[in-house]
């Protein structure tokens, strides 16, 4: 991450002390590296079934496409494709092509893209900017330590890295919050969907009676990814947007699902100058968090986070119930890697 922005907006973020102990173990084995894509298996694939079966399914794509004029994290360094010259095989009548990209480019903190539970750790206090960053004493998911996770800055995550996510395929709750808290309109930088609103959603949506099983993954439409540009012209889509409140994160985690995705690049929420510490982060908010979504999420439940989903379609079509399929990249030891969510449903269930 960008260091200059990560201190700004500690500067507004560490009043106070850290949590040390994980909040809610999840319920698993010491050791456990999958979170809660334990839940996934023969009922979840039941679910998805039924809905695979339908004659009045379709599918439907998640994923912005990636260019290197889409709109790019201020975390991660700069994306950029380049084609290469068409190849040939000496003595053969074939040719093949191939393309490259630039150096110091984070592709898995770019685009849509999933976060691995060793993505993001915790310190026993707020760290003050200044001094050496005291990462040894950070814990991960499941207790993990630095030395289990990264025990040296080249190292890869040993442990909780994105090779341990296991296939996604489960079904899926879309929650229309454009709809129902915006009224209609894009929510705007730095309002939450609350606990509340995700009630509120599941009822209106006439979902009251399934409701958020154990296993969903559960996708969030907030209309932020109107402001998705191609070329990025605007620079706006990553300087702010809405996001989850923290007791909407607790009553996702209580509701053990597997995945929590957004059409917004920080699932956080993050309003206008709070990546320049000019404002601090949304009320409710335990102190010492910038990211606090992240941290109940990832190190609290074991809940995998997918950013910049493209859900207008899905949201459209009303398909507030589908098969989800995501398949992250096996890169042995990565934070996060992009990723190509699909979903199947019916319109107007």
């Amino acid at each position: 991450m960008n260091r200059e922005l990560l201190i700004s907006l500690m500067g507004l973020t560490l009043a106070t002390s850290v949590a040390t102990a994980q909040e809610s173990a999840p319920p698993w084995p010491a050791g456990d590296e999958r979170g809660m894509a334990n839940a996934i298996g023969p009922e979840t694939w039941a679910r998805c079934a039924a809905l695979l079966s339908q004659s009045s399914s379709k599918v439907y794509e998640l994923s912005q496409l990636r260019t290197g004029t889409m709109p790019l994290s201020p975390f991660a360094g700069p994306y950029t494709p380049k084609p290469l010259p068409t190849g040939g095989l000496p003595g053969s009548t074939q040719v093949f092509n191939m393309d490259v990209l630039n150096e110091g480019a984070n592709p898995a903190q770019q685009g849509t893209q999933m976060d691995a539970l060793g993505h993001f750790g915790y310190l026993e206090g707020p760290w003050d900017g200044a001094s050496p960053l005291p990462s040894d004493s950070a814990r991960y998911y499941g207790g993990f330590t630095q030395k289990d996770v990264k025990p040296t800055p080249e190292s890869p995550l040993l442990r909780l890295g994105i090779d341990k996510v296991p296939p996604i395929v489960t079904t899926a709750v879309l929650l229309d919050a454009k709809r129902h808290v915006g009224k209609g309109l894009a929510m705007k930088a730095g309002d939450v969907v609350t606990a509340q609103h995700v009630a509120e959603m599941v009822e209106a949506q006439g979902l009251q009676k399934r409701g958020i099983l154990p296993g969903d993954a559960v996708y969030v439409y907030t209309g932020w990814s109107d402001r998705w540009k191609d070329p990025d012209t605007e620079k706006v889509y990553y300087a702010m947007a809405p996001g989850l409140s923290y007791d909407a994160v607790k009553y996702l985690g209580e509701k053990r699902v597997v995945v929590v995705a957004l059409d917004t690049p920080f699932v956080d929420a993050m309003a206008e100058g709070q990546l320049a510490g000019k404002v601090g982060p949304a009320p409710g908010t335990p102190p010492g968090f910038a990211f606090a979504s992240h941290h109940h999420l990832l190190t609290q439940m074991g809940i995998h986070l997918v950013e910049n989903a493209k859900l207008d379609e899905l949201a459209r079509d009303q398909v507030w119930t589908s098969c989800t399929m995501i398949l992250p990249l096996r890169e042995k030891g990565s934070a996060g890697s992009p990723v190509r969510p699909v979903a199947i449903g019916v319109p107007g269930r």
